[in-house]
């Protein structure tokens, strides 16, 4: 019999039937960047007992043996009469970064939105984890058996055999420094002690930095009236049940949803576990951090304003179980927690929780998923709940929990349209602010309240014209018209930060009368204060909250009263808490109504209620003006009126009706090129291998190519596909069917987004 009838005949032996020695350790190895993997790679001896899931390891790759670091995922022992394997170089990590629950968790992302695991396992571990910032490599010192042993027999002068012995009794390795000071003596005898080899040398990375919280009073849990009761109880239900539940908690604005979080939470601690709280935007943190403070004694912040070696800090604080309550932004959701007990996610409908690079995962599609995979509950809070929660909620999937009143009754307040096309029209006001806003202004500011002014538009002026030839300026890269600030006067693009200097005369025509228009924060602020000189104004967009800390100093001056008028973008439109203010005003409720998105009735309904609820919530009561074009639209009637069923009944329907999110899911390839024929050329040929794979589906759509709304961007030119279907299981398989021999030019970049929710 020839080998190759005896490898087919011959059983292997199963490997408890083989010697130790017939047996290697193999670990199986990803990549954030191409090759992926999973590779198989086989544990050195020396490297036995280091290696191990959820630790990043460095090993050869192709050829050439090119060196790199990757996560590694699983270790099996297997036979050595397999396939000959290369041998890890090192390991990085003294312990795993990722927990078995984690790497599954890693693994779902991967799979539900059609990425690499590797690119996954970026997301769940910080960067500043990853590169260990706020470290260092010490040497610590310590004493060998060998050398205890004869402690009393080694002649030494008396500073060498001081430090030898409080080395010796030390119960921890000591540095020198540590060491030293001890001893009360100098580096030389320690120098002297390492060069006779009678201590043992150890190099360690220890944290270097360390975060401080300023000690706050404690405060005594509120009194809950009979709506947040009822939630809370239904909450502790599933708590004390330890089991998944979701539940939505559609609380009007000012209904006291914050508290029921804290209560729920503190009977999770009293269970030894933890909690994670999601918000939305990074204004919202400080004050929810500041809330949570006052209740409970270890809490852990993270978002995008955090240094790398501050954000380590925290991670490995939250690692080792020392934090009861994890409150940030979407990358929260990975925080790793050992115990985790509860996540709630406060204003789950906003559209922050999406990430737009891949993994374009949802924050809470994976708390979901996290919560399902540790058997623990989730909490959805929103007065404007996403249209997919409350369909799951009505569907039975979710749990709804109502709370339809403020708390201690307090009305909401009245809101009333202003129309744009009479005020424009009767020419009696020119400038952002209606004539009825500025009397409603100037009333409540005479009255000692507080305004907040909502321009979801940033910068000066938003469009930069030629009034006789009717030339736009457009960034160069993007089909994007560029906004002026006068701050520092420059024209800037807001998708690729391109700058330049704005121009004194079209640069088609040279009429040196070109015209800037269009209506921004920074124009907003200007008018405000010519119009109102004697208080003070803050603004607040990412313009000028970019340093560390800018949140909290603007929140704090208006809390304190300070400043009495506070504008800005969507980041002051939801969940902050100012009982002073008398007075919102949306200055054009339109920005976002008529973008060419499905999503767009939705979004401008839960930003004018969103911004609504920020007032009123003190004993002097508040009202509501919204200037707009069209207050006849359903989504602005709806919030006026502050009623989200009448918004759920019209809407909904409609979705219903062109099969769009809830009722049927989608799948966005987005392809972009240098050369225009060419990247069309491209995503045609996509439409053309999907379509055959997705034909026996059961109303499956294949929609396009066709020029993304924004046509151009960063220099290349974007064409979409969308998928719509009710199969996404299947929807998602042909996807990965095709792109994994998918053949893209050089000059052509695509992208797979699935649940998408921007259509732009």
């Amino acid at each position: 019999m020839n080998d190759q009838q005896r490898q087919l005949f011959d059983p292997e032996p199963a490997p408890w039937e083989l010697d130790d020695a017939e047996q290697r350790r193999v670990a199986s190895v990803v990549f954030s960047e191409p090759p992926f993997g999973p590779y198989d790679y086989e544990v050195p001896t020396e490297l036995d007992s280091d290696v191990e899931a959820g630790r990043r390891v460095r090993v050869p790759i192709g050829r050439g043996n090119r060196v790199l670091a990757g996560y590694c995922i699983e270790v099996s022992t297997q036979s050595h009469s397999g396939r000959r394997l290369k041998p890890i170089r090192a390991v990085l990590d003294t312990r795993p970064l990722l927990s078995q629950r984690m790497i599954r968790l890693a693994q779902w992302i991967a799979d539900y939105y059609v990425c690499e695991l590797g690119q996954a396992l970026e997301a769940v571990v910080p960067a500043g984890v990853r590169e260990r910032a706020g470290t260092r490599e010490q040497v610590f010192l310590s004493v060998p058996i060998a050398v205890v042993a004869r402690l009393t027999q080694l002649k030494l002068p008396k500073k060498q055999a001081v430090a030898l012995r409080i080395l010796a009794g030390s119960a921890n390795p000591l540095t020198p420094a540590q060491l030293a000071e001890a001893a009360d003596c100098t580096q030389a005898p320690i120098t002297a002690l390492r060069k006779k080899q009678l201590v043992q040398e150890q190099i360690k990375r220890v944290q270097n930095v360390e975060v401080t919280e300023t000690q706050v009073a404690r405060e005594a849990h509120l009194d809950l009236n009979p709506d947040q009761q009822r939630a809370l109880d239904s909450i502790l239900a599933d708590v004390k049940s330890d089991k998944q539940s979701t539940t939505l908690l559609h609380g009007i604005t000012g209904s006291g949803k914050t508290e029921v979080y804290i209560r729920a939470i503190d009977e999770v601690l009293k269970y030894g576990r933890q909690a994670i709280v999601l918000v939305p935007e990074i204004s919202l943190t400080p004050q929810t951090r500041a809330r949570f403070r006052r209740r409970f004694d270890s809490i852990a912040v993270l978002h995008s304003h955090l240094s790398a070696a501050e954000r380590h800090w925290h991670w490995q604080q939250i690692a080792r179980g020392d934090v009861q309550v994890v409150v940030g932004a979407r990358s929260a959701i990975f925080a790793p927690t050992p115990r985790l007990g509860l996540v709630v996610i406060d204003e789950e409908h906003d559209s922050s929780f999406k990430q737009d690079t891949a993994p374009r995962y949802h924050a809470r599609e994976v708390a979901l998923q996290r919560t399902r995979d540790e058997g623990v509950p989730l909490v959805l809070g929103s007065a404007t709940p996403a249209l997919e929660s409350w369909h799951a909620a009505q569907t039975g999937q979710y749990q709804l929990v109502d709370m339809p009143r403020r708390v201690m009754d307090r009305p909401l307040p009245d809101v009333a349209t202003i129309d744009l096309r009479v005020e424009f029209q009767s020419r009696t006001s020119r400038g952002a602010i209606s004539r009825p806003m500025h009397q409603a202004m100037a009333q409540t500011l005479n009255e000692g309240g507080q305004v907040i002014l909502l321009l979801n538009r940033r910068g000066f002026s938003t469009q930069i014209q030629c009034p006789r030839c009717g030339h736009v300026i457009k960034c160069e890269d993007c089909d994007i018209a560029l906004t002026h600030h006068r701050d520092d006067d420059t024209t800037r693009c807001h998708y690729c930060d391109y700058q330049s200097t704005p121009p004194n005369a079209c640069p088609k025509c040279t009429f040196d009368g070109i015209r800037y228009g269009g209506l921004g924060t920074q124009k907003l602020e200007a008018e405000v204060q010519g119009r109102f000189p004697d208080f003070e104004v803050l603004r607040m967009d990412s313009d000028t909250m970019r340093k560390p800390g800018s949140h909290e100093q603007a929140l704090a001056r208006f809390r304190a009263g300070d400043a009495k008028i506070l504008l800005g973008t969507q980041m002051i439109a939801k969940g902050l808490d100012f009982p002073a203010v008398t007075l919102v005003g949306v200055i054009n409720a339109d920005t976002a109504l008529h973008f060419p998105d499905f999503r767009a009735a939705e979004r401008t309904f839960q930003l004018v209620t969103q911004v609504a609820g920020r007032t009123g919530r003190g004993d002097q009561g508040g009202r509501v003006l919204v200037q707009t074009f069209t207050p006849e639209h359903p989504a602005i009637e709806a919030a006026k009126r502050h009623d989200y069923h009448a918004f759920v009944e019209g809407e909904l329907p409609l979705r219903a009706q062109f099969g769009y999110t809830p009722y049927a899911s989608m799948i966005r390839f987005v392809v972009r090129g240098e050369i225009e024929d060419q990247t069309e050329a491209f995503a045609s040929q996509l439409v053309e291998l999907l379509t055959p794979r997705l034909a026996n589906l059961t109303k499956c759509r294949v929609l396009g190519p066709a020029a993304c709304p924004i046509a151009k961007l960063r220099g290349r030119y974007r064409y979409h596909v969308l998928v719509m279907g009710a199969e996404l299981d299947a929807m998602r398989e042909a996807t990965r069917q095709v792109i994994q021999n998918l053949k893209t030019p050089d000059s052509v970049q695509w992208i797979v987004d699935v649940d998408p929710l921007d259509l732009l």
